[in-house]
């Protein structure tokens, strides 16, 4: 995936937690959005962020396909 491609994250449920990951040698959480059901989150990885974590029950759209999370509870 390079820079310029993004993902599109949809809650399913209330409370969905989408966290950004630092890159380099000490990796860090640099960013957090919590999402409820049906909000959308468009996310792109950038120079500073290597990875995107995900908790709770969304669908994820990426250029690779669509995954769906499983629920927090």
């Amino acid at each position: 995936m390079s820079s310029s491609d993004y993902i599109v994250i949809k809650a399913e449920e209330d409370g969905v937690h989408v966290i950004g990951l630092t890159r380099g040698t000490d990796t860090k959480f640099h960013h957090s959005e919590k999402l409820d059901s049906g909000e959308v989150m468009i996310a792109q990885f950038t120079e500073h962020t290597s990875a995107i974590k995900i908790r709770g029950k969304a669908s994820i759209h990426s250029s690779n396909g669509i995954i769906q999370s499983d629920s927090k509870k």
